[in-house]
């Protein structure tokens, strides 16, 4: 007779699902895994074999065989310990043989038959919904999973009470969602002096998630001005919640189960390895393009970066996904972030200051930010150069707009975009229209089409620049709430394209 369970195997943010069958006949003792399993998997017999004698649970001189089905579906973490221990048990006539067949489960197990937190419990937890399973999890984890709400999901610490549970003694209350975590409180915009340019650009920049890019000296407050994005983005949608949260989820970064609204903002630092920024390593996790989803990616030092590295953002910059593709994995990952990145106009950084730069100029400067690639530098929806601030203005009072403020326009833009793209798939900003559906957003004036029309002749540019100029011009006209494109948006989105 053959008990059965249920758990999952990540591919990506997907959860497919994996069949736990064992079999306990006769033959020489034995306890053998099979289907794939990798060295973490296999290793499992050894930690339920010691989880059981833990529970005074005497395992039968018999042939023990579990096999994960499908077999040709590669099977990697620790989280197959919980389900064989109940496939098991259930083979023993422990528990209710029907019982476990309803159930999906995960869990790594200690020595002594505590279950240990894992990662993927939120992409679990949507499996086990849709395959209509109740989901026994670690108990540190049942909040995080309680936030499917189409999912029945029992957090236990330890085997010995999932026994207790379904032999009646001691049911588990249902597990709760954790509490949503608040960000901390944003940088005010206020904080930055001057830059008024740099701070329209900005707020530009996140109201249609465009494509950022700032050069200036050392200390001229690039870093600081994209440190204050995070105080003007709009909170998460909860779809947009719920995809972030599923990533975040595989990389074990949900603190105690609860899920954000902020938008995630990454800085990964420029010797970041091409794996750590696009995803790979074991298991082809994910990188910190994904990570930033629907969020921002801050790349300082933008030049510093390895040309390898740089050149694999093209791709997702413009698909919004990323595909990981190693000889034993090949998972897809979300990534629609928007890029802001910062450098130095040269090496020693004062390019653009006569009294101060080096002897080299200008060629020191085009070989600089020669590592950034025409092609790269051509999804940059907007280039700026950010001055440096005098002296003598640092001593003056903060001024200008709050973060709340600029914060209210952007979500306001946003919440256009938002009614504008409803019901149109994959589209949810100004930075996601392409093709026909941009030409029916982003009709300038005749003015605008022929000040648009004269700029790309002068300036020789791209047909991915003179779309990237219009999608622009739509957000700027957003912000004012206005439903046409007029010429003065055009020209103030091609300066951001041209002059810099």
């Amino acid at each position: 007779m053959v008990s059965r369970a249920y758990t999952v195997a990540f591919e990506g943010i997907e959860a497919r699902l994996v069949e736990v069958q064992c079999a306990v006949s006769p033959g020489l003792p034995s306890f053998s895994i099979v289907g794939l399993a990798d060295k973490a998997v296999s290793e499992a017999r050894d930690r339920v074999r010691s989880a059981l004698d833990a529970m005074s649970i005497a395992m039968p001189s018999k042939r023990i065989t579990i096999n994960l089905s499908p077999a040709d579906l590669p099977k990697e973490g620790s989280h197959f310990d919980l389900p064989i221990a109940l496939c098991l048990l259930a083979a023993l006539e422990i528990l209710p043989r029907e019982e476990v067949e309803g159930l999906m489960a995960l869990g790594e197990l200690s020595l002594d038959g505590s279950i240990v937190a894992v990662l993927g419990a939120l992409p679990a937890a949507l499996a086990a919904a849709r395959h209509d399973c109740t989901l026994i999890c670690p108990e540190t984890c049942g909040a995080e999973a309680a936030w499917v709400e189409a999912a029945r999901v029992f957090g236990a610490s330890s085997l010995h009470d999932v026994v207790r549970h379904f032999n009646g003694q001691a049911p588990i209350a249902p597990a709760r969602p954790g509490e949503v975590t608040e960000g901390a409180a944003g940088r005010d915009i206020r904080d930055v002096k001057g830059q008024e340019r740099a701070k329209r650009a900005l707020e530009i920049a996140a109201s249609g998630r465009h494509h950022l890019l700032m050069t200036g000296t050392p200390g001229s407050g690039k870093s600081m001005l994209a440190a204050r994005l995070p105080g003007i983005l709009p909170e998460l949608s909860a779809q947009e919640a719920l995809e972030t949260s599923m990533v975040h989820s595989l990389a074990g970064l949900l603190e105690e189960g609860g899920i954000s609204r902020q938008r995630p903002f990454r800085a990964p630092h420029h010797t970041a390895s091409m794996a750590a920024i696009v995803g790979g390593g074991r298991g082809a996790g994910p990188g910190e393009i994904s990570l930033a989803h629907n969020g921002v990616l801050f790349m300082d030092e933008f030049p510093e970066y390895s040309r390898t590295v740089l050149e694999t953002l093209r791709q997702p910059i413009e698909t919004g996904d990323v595909v990981v593709a190693r000889a034993n994995a090949h998972v897809k990952y979300p990534c629609k972030f928007m890029l802001v990145a910062a450098a130095n106009p040269c090496k020693c950084g004062y390019l653009s200051d006569p009294s101060r730069a080096c002897s080299k100029a200008p060629a020191c400067g085009e070989d600089y930010l020669g590592r950034i690639s025409g092609p790269l530098m051509d999804r940059f929806d907007l280039r700026i150069d950010v001055p440096p601030v005098c002296f003598t203005d640092l001593d003056l009072p903060p001024s200008g707009e709050s973060s709340a403020q600029v914060a209210e326009r952007v979500a306001e833009a946003r919440g256009i975009q938002a009614a504008r793209f409803a019901g149109v798939p994959g589209a949810r900003v100004n930075a996601d229209a392409e093709g026909n559906l941009l030409e029916d957003i982003a009709k300038p004036d005749r003015e605008g089409r022929a000040l648009l029309s004269k700029a790309a002749e002068h300036y020789q540019l791209s047909a991915r620049s003179y779309h990237r100029i219009l999608r622009v011009a739509r957000t700027i006209a957003d912000l004012e709430g206005a439903t046409d494109i007029a010429s003065d948006h055009i020209a103030e989105a091609i300066s951001y394209r041209v002059l810099g």
